[in-house]
């Protein structure tokens, strides 16, 4: 008996030793609340997500045994605020997992996700919990609430009929079981891409081969090779800024389309990373939750929650925008095509050579080199010139801080302010690709912004990138994709640093998904004004001012190659909604599927979709399923919305900006979508504005 009891209480001083050192577990000690990133390891994950999950479901049970008839502060506000210590883990982990992962963090995801697959699950099925919000929402016009009150009182019942609230027991017992499984399938989905994009290189051995590349693109190439261990060679791998070069100016035709097929088949290898079963899991899954839940498919399941509400409008919108982009394309083919036939070399244009051709054409049309652009286009450049609007628009200011830590040394950390001196937020950028992060480009919150017992709690937003890296002579210089994924990455961070909400739930970019990318590309419209330009466009060797007559070159070029743009695109778009839309999963095949998408749309040879099904991470392990339409959606939105400022002759006009700011970006998801864009606009969006833009009309 007396060893039981020492063995107990041996135990219990172990358990409270591994949380006093368990940096979730203690109060963040810097004065912005910023996780101590220096001080987190692997091991310190599942005991605070274990421990998180316990204390919110002691939360939601003090909701649920309440003795007091269900209030807006008891029963919702309560909710919203709930699970404090498992929002602070889970928001590092994703953040990390994503941007910096590791074996270890990977086996952590595995085994957290059912967990918080059945956590979400306990309170969104919880009977007596969702008796409580139902008679608050029947009777909320009753409840005297505010306008974000009876929003966030909307949203959550909303919330709780499509997690399966009004489910019978043994249908609830199901979609348990498809959430799970739901989970782990698109982890393994892009646990799979991101091995496929580590585990392929292109070793180049003869210098010959490298002709007609720039000499910063061969540097690159062989600082890779010599990281590898392979000094003296070139390594291109598939991250964009690695091989798109190589498909603008590689005179080798074999190596541009190796590459192009190496990127544009990861995941369709019949190997262990093989992602068509996953795939095919996935749609499986998804269309059964949503037939559960009522809907004939999963596309209508999810967008009864967006801007678009049913797939018949995503197809409608889409459809004349998609007719007009394929015609462009056919005749931008046609063009590159008779550049190809009078080299006399009688080949047929390919994908692979799309980009080179175009390049030449460019050039040839405009005399505009892409290469001659990037001197001007220092990343701490671009990235001080999107500061530098911000602070025009807005009257915000950037500070660095140096002494804050970071997960990896490539991360920097900036203090916003308010032109009162009041704190925004904390933005942190992470710019360079590595192994341990997936593709694209990315916006996170590490903490959301609320008001809680009058103190207005600031956001901490990331801002991730796989742009061109630093070599051994030359910093990172940015192409002009890359400026824009940067502005647009930072119209992401100002709709979450910006916010003035009082619940979590409401805040920052907690907004329908086809709302939430106009913060994004409206900033995008900024990038080329010869104005802005001129305020990071310095050439990064002479600090030169990019001449007027590039600028104008850049300008004229503007609608150039719209139609393969807006085709690649909105074939995966299509490609998307086609997925969703799906009502009977017998006898699914992904690539038999995905070929018979591409064939209805009449999908030229010449061009592949920006996203073939084995490596879309956006849908099939992101939250953009049937939702990839939302960037075209979004852009007839923030054309529209830059025309204010076009139509006002200032760029920069503070009025604009600030009702910009006022009825967008500070209002996170406190109304309607459109309301809050008409109130900024005075009308809703003209679609012409997104044709013109981009010269499809």
């Amino acid at each position: 008996m007396k060893k039981t009891l020492l063995t107990l209480l041996s135990g219990l001083l172990l358990m409270g030793c591994a949380k006093t050192d368990n940096p979730f577990f203690e109060t963040y000690k810097n004065k912005y609340g910023a996780p101590p990133f220096d001080k987190i390891k692997n091991e310190h994950y599942l005991p605070a997500f274990k421990e998180g999950i316990k204390q919110q479901a002691a939360e939601i049970n003090a909701i649920v045994n309440s003795k007091e008839a269900p209030t807006f502060d008891n029963t919702i506000a309560a909710l919203d605020f709930s699970g404090d210590l498992l929002k602070k883990v889970s928001s590092v982990f994703f953040n990390l997992h994503s941007a910096d992962t590791n074996e270890g963090m990977d086996k952590i995801a595995n085994e957290v996700s059912p967990l918080l697959s059945e956590h979400n699950d306990n309170i969104y099925l919880n009977e007596k919990l969702f008796a409580r919000v139902k008679k608050l929402f029947d009777n909320r016009n009753k409840l005297g609430l505010t306008e974000e009150q009876l929003r966030l009182l909307e949203k959550y019942h909303r919330n709780f009929i499509r997690s399966g609230a009004s489910l019978h027991p043994e249908q609830k017992a199901r979609l348990r079981e498809i959430n799970k499984e739901l989970g782990l399938a698109q982890l393994a989905f892009e646990q799979n891409v991101l091995n496929e994009t580590n585990s392929y290189q292109k070793i180049v051995e003869n210098e010959a081969d490298l002709a007609g590349l720039p000499e910063s693109v061969r540097q690159a190439a062989a600082e890779t090779a010599k990281a590898a261990g392979k000094a003296g060679k070139w390594i291109f791998t598939t991250q964009k800024a690695s091989f798109i070069p190589v498909l603008q100016y590689s005179e080798n035709r074999e190596l541009r389309k190796e590459l192009l097929m190496a990127y544009s088949t990861r995941g369709n290898h019949d190997n262990a990373n093989d992602n068509k079963a996953v795939i095919n899991k996935i749609i499986k899954l998804r269309t059964q939750k949503a037939q559960l839940l009522g809907f004939d498919t999963s596309a209508a399941f999810i967008l009864d929650d967006t801007m678009a509400k049913t797939p018949k409008n995503v197809y409608d919108f889409l459809a004349p925008v998609w007719a007009s982009s394929l015609k462009k394309a056919k005749e931008e083919a046609a063009e590159l095509q008779k550049m190809m036939d009078a080299e006399g070399k009688n080949q047929k244009l390919e994908p692979w050579d799309w980009w080179y051709y175009t390049e030449k054409l460019r050039k040839a049309k405009y005399n505009l080199d892409e290469e001659a652009l990037k001197p001007y286009f220092k990343l701490e450049n671009v990235r001080q010139g999107v500061f530098d609007l911000a602070s025009r628009l807005y009257g915000i200011k950037f500070k660095k801080l140096d002494n804050m830590p970071v997960y990896n040394p490539d991360v920097e950390v900036f203090e916003v302010s308010d032109a009162d001196g009041s704190l925004v937020g904390i933005l942190y950028t992470d710019y360079f690709p590595r192994a341990g992060k997936r593709a694209g480009a990315w916006m996170n919150n590490i903490t959301d912004q609320y008001i809680k017992d009058g103190v207005n709690h600031r956001p901490i937003v990331c801002n991730i990138g796989n742009f061109t890296k630093p070599t051994a002579d030359k910093p990172s210089l940015l192409n002009r994709d890359e400026v824009e994924t940067l502005f647009h990455e930072f119209g992401h961070s100002l709709h979450g640093l910006l916010t003035q909400c009082t619940y979590p739930g409401l805040s920052g970019t907690n907004v329908a998904r086809d709302f939430v990318e106009l913060p994004s590309q409206f900033m995008e419209n900024f990038c080329w004004e010869p104005e802005v330009l001129k305020t990071y466009a310095h050439h990064f060797k002479t600090g030169e001012v990019m001449p007027k007559a590039l600028m104008d070159k850049i300008q004229l070029a503007g609608t150039f190659n719209q139609g393969f743009i807006n085709t690649e695109l909105l074939a995966a778009s299509l490609l998307d909604m086609d997925y969703h839309t799906i009502k009977d999963t017998a006898n699914f095949d992904v690539t038999v599927f995905e070929n018979a998408s591409m064939k209805r749309i009449g999908m030229i040879p010449e061009i592949i979709s920006r996203y073939r099904s084995t490596y879309f991470s956006h849908i099939f392990g992101g939250d953009y399923a049937a939702g990839y339409y939302s960037y075209t959606w979004a852009a007839v939105l923030d054309a529209d919305a830059f025309q204010a400022f076009k139509e006002s002759g200032d760029i920069y006009n503070k009025k604009v900006a600030t009702a910009f700011r006022k009825n967008i970006l500070e209002r996170g998801d406190t109304d309607d979508p459109m309301k809050l864009y008409i109130k900024f606009r005075g009308a809703k969006p003209n679609p012409d504005a997104l044709l013109k833009k981009r010269g499809l009309k």
